[in-house]
C-alpha cells in the first residue's frame, strides 16, 4: 500500500464509515458542535451585513452538494452549461464556469480557458476545472479563491452572459438566481452527521435553500423517492430530478485510443482514483464489467507522483492485472508523468438527466429570463 493511502482525509473517511473507537467519536462529535456554532456565525454576519453578497448583471447558477467530497457537481455543471447553450442559443446566452478550483497550487484569479482555447496548466487550474475547460471547448472557466472576483473576470473579460459556479451551495459572496444541489443516490446524507463527526457540509435544513436537488446514479427506482421525502422535510417547492452517468469510450494513455467500454468487460484491471467518494467508481467498473482485482484509493484531488504509479504497477502486477484504470479527472494529474509499465485506460462519462428533463429546462430558462443580461462587446 502507498503511504498517500494512510492519508488523514482516506483514514477519517473510513471512520465516518465504521466508527470504533468512542473517545474519537466523542471529540469528533464535540467538533461538530463547533463547526455549526462557526455556520452559524457566518450565517448571522451575511444576514446583519457584516459580510457582503456581490450581484452581477447576469444570471448565476450555481452547483453544490451538501456532503463532502464526490456527488457529481463536475458533471452537473458541464450538463448545466451544455443546457444552456441550447437553450439560450437564439438569445445568444454565452455562459462561463466559475470555481475555486480546488487542489490547484495557484492563488488569486485565474482564465483556465477563454472562447480561443486553454490559458493554463493543471497546477494553475485545478483537476475539475481544467478537465471542464477540455470538456466544453470555447466556454470560459475562470478560477478564484472570491467566487464574486472570478465571476466579475468572466464577464468583463470573456464576455460571459450567464456564470455557473462549480460548488457553489455553500458560497455566499456571489448572489445566485438558481440553487442547484447534487446527492448521490446510494448515499445522499452520508452518515447524516455534521462534519467532522460526519460527512454533511451542513445540516439537513440548508435543503430550504434550494431550486432543485439532482440525484446522480440512484441504485433503486425508490431511491429518488426517498431523497424527495426528505427534501420536502424543509423545502416544499424543490424539483427533485434523477440523472445517471453515460460512459463514453474508453481511452488507452498515452496514445489516445477510443474503444467501447464493452471492450473491456472481463479484462482484469487495477483501478486507482483520489476522489471524494471512490465508491462512485467502482460501483461504475462493476457496471461496465471489468473484473476490478484491486482499488487504490488516494485523497480527493492528490496529486499523484512516479512513485505512486511505480507501486501501483507492482501491485497490479501482483495481482495478475492486465492494466490499470482510472477517472478521467485522475488522468488530468497523472499525463504529464512517465508513464507505467502496463496499459492504462481512462473512463469519461457524462451525466445525462432522465427524469424530469422538462423541469431542468424550465428552470434553466428561467434563470435566464429572470435577470436583464447585460452583454459586453465581443
Amino acid at each position: 500500500m502507498t503511504t498517500s493511502r494512510r492519508a488523514p482525509e482516506v483514514r477519517l473517511r473510513r471512520y465516518w464509515d465504521d466508527p470504533d473507537t468512542p473517545v474519537v467519536t466523542a471529540g469528533l462529535t464535540a467538533l461538530s458542535v463547533v463547526y455549526r456554532g462557526a455556520l452559524a456565525l457566518r450565517d448571522g454576519a451575511y444576514r446583519w451585513g457584516i459580510l457582503r453578497t456581490g450581484r452581477l448583471p447576469c444570471p448565476v447558477i450555481s452547483v453544490g452538494n451538501l456532503t463532502l467530497g464526490g456527488s457529481g457537481k463536475t458533471p452537473t455543471v458541464e450538463a448545466v452549461v451544455r443546457a444552456l447553450r441550447e437553450i439560450g442559443h437564439d438569445a445568444g446566452a454565452r455562459p462561463a464556469v466559475v470555481s475555486r478550483g480546488y487542489g490547484r497550487t495557484s492563488r488569486g484569479v485565474h482564465v483556465v480557458s477563454d472562447r480561443d482555447g486553454l490559458r493554463a496548466d493543471v497546477r494553475t487550474a485545478g483537476d475539475e476545472p481544467l478537465l471542464l475547460a477540455e470538456r466544453l471547448p470555447g466556454v470560459p472557466v475562470v478560477v478564484g479563491e472570491n467566487r464574486y472576483d472570478a465571476a466579475r473576470v468572466a464577464v468583463e473579460r470573456c464576455g460571459a452572459t450567464a456564470i455557473v459556479m462549480d460548488d457553489g451551495f455553500q458560497h455566499r459572496t456571489l448572489a445566485k438566481d438558481l440553487e442547484i444541489v447534487v446527492v448521490q443516490g446510494r448515499a445522499p446524507w452520508g452518515n447524516v452527521r455534521v462534519f467532522p463527526r460526519g460527512t454533511l457540509r451542513e445540516p439537513l435544513a440548508a435543503l430550504g435553500r434550494a431550486h432543485a436537488v439532482v440525484v446522480t446514479n440512484p441504485p433503486h427506482p425508490d431511491s429518488v423517492e426517498a431523497v424527495t421525502r426528505t427534501v420536502r422535510r424543509f423545502n416544499a417547492r424543490a424539483a427533485v430530478l434523477a440523472a445517471h452517468y453515460r460512459l463514453e469510450d474508453a481511452v488507452e494513455a498515452p496514445s489516445g485510443r477510443r474503444v467501447p467500454v464493452a471492450d473491456l468487460s472481463g479484462r482484469r484491471l487495477m483501478a486507482f482514483a483520489g476522489l471524494g467518494s471512490p465508491q462512485g467508481f467502482a460501483d461504475t467498473l462493476e457496471a461496465a464489467g471489468v473484473r476490478r482485482v484491486g482499488f487504490a484509493e488516494f485523497p480527493d484531488h492528490h496529486w499523484f507522483t512516479p512513485g505512486d504509479l511505480e507501486q501501483l504497477a507492482r501491485e497490479a502486477r501482483a495481482a495478475s492485472a492486465q492494466g490499470l484504470i482510472t477517472t478521467e479527472k485522475d488522468w488530468v494529474r497523472v499525463r504529464d508523468m512517465p508513464r507505467p509499465p502496463l496499459p492504462l485506460w481512462v473512463l469519461p462519462m457524462r451525466l445525462i438527466i432522465e427524469a424530469g428533463l422538462e423541469t431542468w429546462h424550465r428552470l434553466l430558462a428561467g434563470s435566464l429570463a429572470a435577470v436583464t443580461v447585460h452583454r459586453p462587446p465581443t
